[in-house]
This record gives structure tokens, C-alpha cells and sequence, in this order.
């Protein structure tokens, strides 16, 4: 059968996958902090407004005109490390021609338990991330951050829409619009090329 052409790895991932977006229909996390900028149907990443982990509002439209790189992260995965390392080594490489990376916390998978000001020590000084680090939120489910049911709704996963595990990625254009998304075992340097690619856009 066609099935049997998986390894055994691939198939357990999807099972896994499918048992989460079903868990996770309905959470009972706290309600999400992240807004929109304004009360009309979003068009870009620019229409919200997140809080960043000291709780301060930060509007996406700062990041204007710039590509953009969202992560979901979590401390406590086993794909922390090397998705860390390679998101430094982006962040690092591109930071001055124009390219971001911003890091959003989320506990649904129960890797990234500990408070805000932790996960900012943790992030900071175990894995020497630079590029912003925001406030944890809620990625699936009703309590989703707005900004999350929009880069959803963009770009939706094989499985359906929801986020199947930490470091699920959304590539955005300098223009705010969700261009590609990429699972979470994906390596963040095999997106390289499609970043230098939207840098070199006009």
C-alpha cells in the first residue's frame, strides 16, 4: 500500500500531529493578550498589535517593509537546540539587510511551562537568542492569539490549520503578507533561500 512508503518516524509524526489538532479544539489556557491594530478584517501581519515579554505593546507594522521570520518556541523540545542555533545563525547572518525573526512562546505542547521572565533568562542566556522574544500565548484553539488564527488562515498546515507542534514556522514579505509556512522539523537554514530570496524582492 501507499502508506508503507513512510518511515516509520514520518507516520508517527502524523499520528502525533492528528492527536494534538484534536486535543487542542478545545484548550483551557488563559485568554490570549494580542489584538488587532483596528476592527476591520486583517490584510497583513501589520494590522496587529503583540505584547512583547515585558508585557509592552509592540504593533507588527514596526516591522515594515521588512521579511519576517514567526516561530512558535518552546525551551523544553527536543528540536530546541538546533532550531535556536540555526535561528542565531539566520538572525545573525541577515539581521542588517532587512530580515527579522520574532519569537513567540506557546506552552500547548507542554515544553515551555515556565513564566515570561523565565523564558526570557532561558531564551537570552542558554541559547544566546538576539532577535525578539514575546509574551506566551495560546497558538490553536479558541484562546489563540489573533495574530495566530491569521497566519493560520493564510497558510494552513497538511494536516488542517492548526499547529502541530513548537517551531512551526510562517515566512512573511516585506509587504506583511504570509508567503510560506514550514513544519516544524524543517531546519530553519533550509528556508536560507527563500529568505535571501524576498530580501532580493523589490
Amino acid at each position: 500500500m501507499y502508506l508503507w512508503r513512510f518511515s516509520t518516524g514520518h507516520l508517527l509524526c502524523v499520528l502525533l500531529g492528528i492527536a494534538l489538532f484534536l486535543l487542542y479544539r478545545n484548550p483551557s489556557s488563559p485568554p490570549a493578550s494580542q489584538s488587532m491594530a483596528g476592527e476591520e478584517t486583517p490584510k497583513s501581519i501589520y494590522d496587529f498589535t503583540v505584547k512583547d515579554i515585558r508585557g509592552n505593546d509592540v504593533p507588527l507594522s514596526n516591522y515594515n517593509g521588512k521579511v519576517v521570520l514567526i516561530v512558535n518556541v518552546a525551551s523544553k523540545c527536543g528540536l530546541t537546540q538546533s532550531n535556536y542555533k540555526e535561528l542565531n545563525i539566520l538572525y545573525e547572518k541577515y539581521k542588517d539587510q532587512g530580515f527579522e525573526i520574532l519569537a513567540f512562546p506557546s506552552n500547548q505542547f507542554w515544553q515551555e511551562p515556565g513564566t515570561n521572565e523565565k523564558i526570557q533568562e532561558t531564551a537570552c542566556t542558554m541559547f544566546k537568542a538576539e532577535f525578539p522574544v514575546f509574551e506566551k500565548i495560546d497558538v490553536n484553539g479558541k484562546n489563540a492569539a489573533p495574530l495566530y488564527k491569521f497566519l493560520k488562515s493564510e497558510k494552513g498546515g497538511i494536516l488542517g490549520d492548526g499547529i502541530k507542534w513548537n517551531y512551526t514556522k510562517f515566512l512573511v514579505n516585506k509587504e506583511g503578507k504570509v508567503v510560506e509556512r514550514y513544519a516544524p522539523t524543517l531546519p530553519p537554514l533550509k528556508i536560507e533561500e527563500d529568505i535571501q530570496n524576498l530580501l532580493g524582492s523589490s
